[in-house]
């Protein structure tokens, strides 16, 4: 296998020599200033590859030699703490000053102690009933901001190629408006009902959960003629688990660690570009 090691700073050469060693792979050539690929590595080192990049603050993947990035089709992402930094309903809540009493149950239905989705966050939207509307604007415009790396992440997957789908247990005012800023080909999400300006508190329609989110997935892909296997699913929570599980490779991005622990490939350290280094 192929052992790509990641950093969010240019890659001390400090790191090489222990990173072959402990690798126990045949040679190592950089990627760029930030990443090394080490060929030849053995799989069955991940425990010691783990902690030494655990200690340094490095990211590490193992791929398959020969393996392209325009041999996927469609980069799947999560919304909240994923393609963005934030959770959006928590903003929102703020403004009702009800943050931190939203932010625990959202936190607890990421890490999968919630395991009913949808009850966590009918839960969370009744909470903003009777807020002003104009209360999602500010926190696009005041709150939002894109992950490390987003812009330029999307912008390899266009020249390879790929497609880009923006799936969200979030809700679909965000979503559409980043797909028209960041020129994204498909979104889901979740819409909030809004009467004479006012929050009702209430979803409109099909809440999007993990079975939900999967398959829009599979739904997509079969939309592009490919199969999942070329899909690649990027994701921080619980309710990402289903459909990275569906994709030919998935990557948990500053993830929860149930979700780590799942994905294909974990980025703790670099940006959402670290995508882009692993082939």
């Amino acid at each position: 296998m192929n052992l790509v090691i990641q950093s969010p700073a240019p890659l001390p050469e400090a790191h090489v020599k222990p990173l072959v060693a402990i690798a126990r792979g045949r040679r190592a050539t950089p990627v760029d200033q930030y990443a090394l690929r080490i060929e030849g590595a053995d799989a069955a080192q991940r425990g010691d590859i783990d902690v030494y990049c655990g200690t340094h603050e490095l990211d590490y993947a193992f791929i398959e030699p020969g393996r392209r990035f325009a041999d996927f089709g469609l980069v799947a992402m999560d919304m909240d703490s994923t393609l963005i930094t934030i959770e959006c309903i928590d903003e929102i809540a703020d403004f009702c000053g009800l943050k931190a009493e939203v932010a625990a149950i959202t936190e607890a239905s990421m890490r999968g102690e919630i395991k009913d989705f949808n009850e966590s966050l009918t839960r969370r939207v009744a909470l903003l009933k009777g807020l002003d509307a104009a209360a999602l604007e500010q926190v696009y415009e005041e709150r939002l901001r894109l992950s490390p790396g987003a812009e330029r992440m999307l912008a390899g997957a266009r020249a390879a190629g790929l497609r880009t789908l923006l799936v969200s247990g979030g809700f679909t005012f965000f979503t559409e408006k980043l797909k028209a800023r960041l020129g994204l080909d498909f979104t889901r999400a979740n819409t909030l009902e809004i009467i004479d300006g006012k929050l009702t508190g209430n979803v409109v329609g099909e809440i999007v959960n993990a079975d939900v989110k999967a398959r829009t997935l599979r739904e997509t892909c079969a939309q592009l003629g490919i199969e999942p296997a070329r899909a690649i699913a990027m994701g921080d929570g619980s309710n990402d688990l289903k459909m990275m599980a569906e994709a030919g490779l998935s990557v948990a991005f500053r993830a929860k660690p149930v979700v780590r622990e799942a994905a294909s490939v974990a980025f703790n350290h670099v940006g959402l570009d670290g995508l882009l280094r692993l082939f």
